[in-house]
């Protein structure tokens, strides 16, 4: 049985470590996983998040920028993680479209409609059958990413570094749209404990397994 999951939040709300922790359960339940991320994922990928997280790119323009994400997700799908789902596999994908509508929707203020229009073109229609949102107020989840890029442990990229009227955007566009499909979407309190936010996603995750299997 092939399954999609994808996990979204700040840098900063412990999506690597929950992923971690899930992919874990799943293979003890026999399921074939595979962990990626966006942007990235794909040789391709990787090469197009170089460019749009770059600090440097000063003058990169909010259509450029969700045109890059765009093209990285469109390789992505079509290369890893729709051969994996025809396998029978599961996917866990830290960010996805979800991602798009968030920053350069909410968060840039492009047109929902056309986001959501290029968006169906670049994933092909592809929808994970859960979500995961990890929440955290904007301040916490800035000041847990600096703390990691100030001990090397993560990078520092242009999103991180706008202004915190955008970054309040973002967050309140993931919870206008985890509101709004509550049957695939999971909203979790991130600022509580690593093993009680697992306890709520693996809740959540045996729910939809059950409907499944019906």
């Amino acid at each position: 049985m092939s399954l999609f999951i994808t996990f979204e939040g700040p840098d900063g709300s412990g999506k690597t470590t929950q992923i971690e922790l899930l992919a874990e359960r799943l293979r003890d339940q026999g399921h074939e996983v595979l962990i990626t991320r966006e942007p990235g994922g794909t040789f391709i990928g990787d090469q197009i998040r170089a460019v749009v997280h770059d600090v440097k790119n000063v003058e990169m323009t909010r259509e450029t920028e969700f045109l890059l994400y765009s093209a990285s997700r469109a390789q992505l799908v079509r290369q890893v993680i729709r051969p994996h789902l025809e396998r029978g596999g599961t996917v866990l994908c830290d960010r996805f479209a979800d991602s798009s509508m968030a920053y350069q929707g909410y968060g840039r203020e492009l047109d929902l409609d056309m986001v959501r229009c290029i968006t169906q073109f670049a994933t092909g229609g592809l929808c994970p059958a859960l979500t995961v949102y990890l929440d955290l107020p904007v301040e916490v989840g800035l000041q847990r990413k600096e703390s990691a890029h100030a001990a090397q442990a993560g990078e520092w990229n242009r999103l991180d570094q706008q202004t915190l009227d955008f970054h309040q955007r973002v967050r309140q566009g993931y919870l206008r749209m985890a509101e709004a499909d509550t049957d695939r979407w999971l909203a979790v309190d991130a600022a509580q404990s690593i093993p009680d936010t697992q306890a709520a996603i693996r809740a959540r995750l045996e729910r939809l397994l059950s409907e499944r299997a019906k």
